[in-house]
C-alpha cells in the first residue's frame, strides 16, 4: 500500500492528466458518433434510396450515375462511403457488370465486406461473372466456388453450376465433374440438379 501511494503522490499530476483525456477522447468519440456519424449515415441512405429504387426496376444506368437531381451509388459511394450501408458496393458493382464494364464491377464487388450469407455469396458469384466477361475463367472458377462455399444452401447448386462451366471452359473436365457431382449428391431438391445428369454425361463421355 505504502508503495502504491508513493507511486500516486509522485505521480498524481500525470496520472489525473492521463485520466482527463481519457474521458475528453470518450466523450469527443460519443459526440462525434452521435452528432456527426449518425446524422451523416441517416443522410446517406435518404440519398441512396432513389438510386435502390432505380435498381430495383432495372435501370442500372440511373442507378450507377443518378440523374442530375439524384445521386447514383457511384456518387454516394465518393460523398459517404459505407455510411450509407456496405450493399452499395454491392449495388455499384452488379450496376456495373449489368452495364458491361467488368473491371469496373470487381473493383466495388472486392470492397463490399457484408457478413450477411446469402449477399455475401451473390457479391462472390456477382465476381466471378464479371472474370467470365473479362475472359478469366480461373479467376471465375474460383469466385463460383467461393460463393457456393459461403451460401451452403440452395443457391449453392448455382454457384457450382457457373464453377463447372467455367471450368469447362478451361478444359478442366475432372474439375467440372466434381462441381456437378457435389449438386447431384449435396443438393438434390435443387433447381439444377433436375437437368444436372446431362452435364455429368457431358464430361464423362
Amino acid at each position: 500500500v505504502s508503495a502504491t501511494e508513493k507511486f500516486y503522490n509522485e505521480h498524481k499530476n500525470l496520472i489525473w492528466c492521463v485520466l482527463a483525456a481519457v474521458l475528453l477522447i470518450g466523450a469527443g468519440v460519443l459526440a462525434y458518433n452521435k452528432f456527426v456519424f449518425q446524422p451523416k449515415c441517416a443522410e446517406a441512405m435518404q440519398q441512396a434510396y432513389p438510386a435502390e429504387m432505380s435498381f430495383q426496376n432495372g435501370e442500372y444506368e440511373l442507378a450507377l450515375s443518378g440523374d442530375g437531381n439524384n445521386l447514383g451509388f457511384a456518387d454516394i459511394i465518393d460523398e459517404y462511403g459505407s455510411k450509407a450501408g456496405k450493399a452499395v458496393y454491392m449495388y455499384a458493382g452488379i450496376c456495373e457488370l449489368e452495364l458491361g464494364n467488368y473491371q469496373e464491377a470487381l473493383g466495388y464487388l472486392k470492397k463490399y465486406k457484408g457478413k450477411e450469407p446469402i449477399l455475401a455469396a451473390r457479391a462472390r458469384s456477382c465476381e466471378g461473372d464479371a472474370y467470365v466477361g473479362l475472359g478469366d475463367y480461373a479467376a471465375a472458377a474460383r469466385s463460383y466456388e467461393a460463393a457456393a462455399t459461403v451460401a451452403d444452401n440452395v443457391f449453392a447448386a448455382a454457384y457450382l453450376l457457373k464453377a463447372g462451366s467455367a471450368y469447362e471452359a478451361l478444359g478442366k473436365k475432372a474439375e467440372a465433374l466434381a462441381c456437378y457431382k457435389t449438386i447431384e449428391e449435396d443438393y438434390p431438391q435443387s433447381l439444377e440438379a433436375y437437368e444436372i445428369a446431362k452435364h455429368i454425361a457431358r464430361v464423362t463421355e
